[in-house]
């Protein structure tokens, strides 16, 4: 069975009487050439176990278990296993773990179910669980890669260089403990159903170790966000807001010594001036 073909989908899908849920963000892909492109992106090969969040009917799964040592796919909806059932029937490598990756130990998972081999992950993420769910990843420390599929919008804010204005808190969160790169597009009639916004590739490697040496990181990622709580204002004042226990002064005077005017926003700032700034705000 062709899972990208529509025509071959959808009587699938009534046969099960599977219905799509907008609450749990699901867009199949019907393009056979895109789930290969995305496994091949990914890395994938027998020295790897590949975790992927949301099988869907199994498109993605199916190109990674030809690939992948071993595909672990953690699913939510358990409308959807009966027809995973179906469609992994005869792939000895592929796994479908149901549950909600969002409160699942990963890393517990991980080494469960990948002894011998490399984690990393591959998938096509729902789009309401973006930024919690990519932010768990980073933050589990065995997956050497994440490879997904996002809103192209999303997916181009987090591959924004440091300083460019583009990005945001989680960008810089993101490349302080991976290397991210925007791969490719997908156009939005390549779902089903279709979305109202085109898709990227995002790959983000680990890095080995932070990008910047933060002297206390958790003061670090505060002064990070702290500078962006008030986007449209300079970083003095969204500093001044988020740090309450720091005078406006104090905090222009420590901006200055790093050599960056005090009108200056948030977003030109890159992770090393950050890394310098919280320093001396410490």
């Amino acid at each position: 069975m062709n899972l990208c073909d529509e025509r071959e989908l959808r009587p699938l899908l009534e046969r099960h009487g599977f219905r799509f849920s907008k609450s749990m963000g699901q867009n199949f892909l019907i393009d056979p050439e895109i789930p290969a492109e995305i496994a091949d992106a990914s890395g994938a090969d027998k020295s790897r176990g590949v975790l992927e969040i949301g099988a869907g009917v199994g498109s993605l799964t199916a190109e990674l278990s030809r690939r992948a040592g071993k595909v672990v796919s953690v699913e939510l909806d358990r409308a959807l296993l009966p027809i995973l059932s179906e469609t992994m029937s005869g792939l000895d490598n592929v796994e479908i773990v149901p549950g909600d990756a969002l409160k699942l130990d990963l890393s517990a998972l991980a080494a469960e179910k990948f002894q011998g081999l490399t984690p990393i992950v591959c998938a096509n993420l729902p789009y309401n669980i973006t930024s919690p769910m990519l932010e768990k990843l980073i933050l589990t420390p065995c997956f050497q890669s994440v490879t997904v599929l996002l809103q192209k919008e999303v997916a181009e804010r987090l591959a924004a260089p440091e300083g460019s204005g583009d990005g945001g808190a989680f960008s810089l969160f993101l490349r302080y403990h991976m290397v991210p790169e925007l791969l490719f597009g997908v156009p939005r009639d390549k779902f089903l159903p279709r979305p109202k916004v085109d898709s990227a590739v995002l790959r983000c490697v680990r890095r080995t170790t932070p990008a910047v040496d933060a002297a206390d990181e958790a003061y670090f990622f505060r002064v990070v966000r702290g500078a962006f709580l008030l986007r449209r204002k300079t970083i003095v004042n969204s500093l001044a807001a988020a740090l309450p226990e720091l005078s406006k002064d104090s905090i222009r005077e420590a901006v200055r010594a790093c050599g960056l005017s005090e009108t200056v926003r948030g977003e030109r700032l890159t992770l090393q001036d950050f890394a310098e700034l919280s320093r001396l705000l410490m």
